[in-house]
């Protein structure tokens, strides 16, 4: 029997918990406030962007957009966030990437106060995952892989000593899912656009996480899922533009 993994659910039941977590806040004092930095006008970051404008508008946290033309120079995006790690208002600081070529997103991202760094991009945050110095459910994680692990559990899905295929080796979502999945003893395998026999990799796997696009060269299809197997898709797929 198929079962179908309501991501939805889970994402409003998480909502519900971080409104009251809001509230109590609010009744302190305190308004958390998320300040992103958006360069240029790429529609898929701009999408991105309004979906957090509209999650935590929901939550009741203070959205601030800082939205720069593509031209802007690094060194000014460099300030904005030195001044943005001072503020004690503002809590989260988040780089929506990628950014125009001319700027180094690293830079960008180490420039970044490692207590307001919600994104878990920053060296010192790196390090600390890859240290196995972290809490689960309090540092500073990249979400994807975070929100994937609580998909897993809310379904009861055992990763110890399962073989999981992961096709993405990004630094957002590949390698810090791949730690992750490692510390609860999981095998794990991660796959991108030159792992040869592919299909071969995936249908031996028990998880498959897909976290890839729709392209030319590939699409994940059921023959290349073994029976029984489980598959979280996190890829964006733009249909008829």
């Amino acid at each position: 029997m198929v079962v179908l993994m309501d991501g939805k659910a889970l994402a409003e039941e998480i909502k519900g918990e971080l409104r009251r977590r809001v509230e109590g806040l609010r009744e302190r004092g305190i308004t958390p406030t998320l300040a992103t930095l958006l360069v240029g006008d790429h529609p898929a970051s701009r999408t991105y962007v309004e979906g957090k404008r509209r999650d935590c508008a929901e939550v009741g946290i203070s959205f601030r957009l800082h939205h720069f033309p593509a031209s802007v120079e690094e060194g000014e995006l460099r300030e904005l966030i030195r001044r943005l790690n001072e503020e004690e208002g503002v809590h989260g600081i988040f780089l929506q990437l990628p950014v125009p070529p001319h700027l180094d997103p690293r830079r960008l991202v180490e420039e970044i106060s490692p207590g307001k760094d919600v994104d878990g991009l920053h060296p010192y945050n790196v390090g600390r995952l890859w240290k196995g110095q972290y809490d689960p459910e309090r540092s500073l994680l990249p979400c994807t892989p975070r929100g994937i692990l609580k998909l897993l559990d809310r379904y009861g899905v055992e990763v110890g000593g399962r073989l999981v295929v992961i096709i993405n080796r990004s630094d957002l979502v590949g390698k810090p899912l791949a730690k992750l999945l490692l510390d609860r003893d999981a095998s794990v395998l991660l796959c991108h656009s030159r792992t040869r026999n592919l299909e071969g990799r995936t249908r031996e796997a028990e998880v498959v996480v897909s976290a890839v696009g729709r392209r030319p060269s590939f699409v994940l299809t059921g023959e290349m899922i073994r029976e029984g197997a489980v598959v979280v898709d996190v890829g964006m797929n733009y249909v008829g533009g």
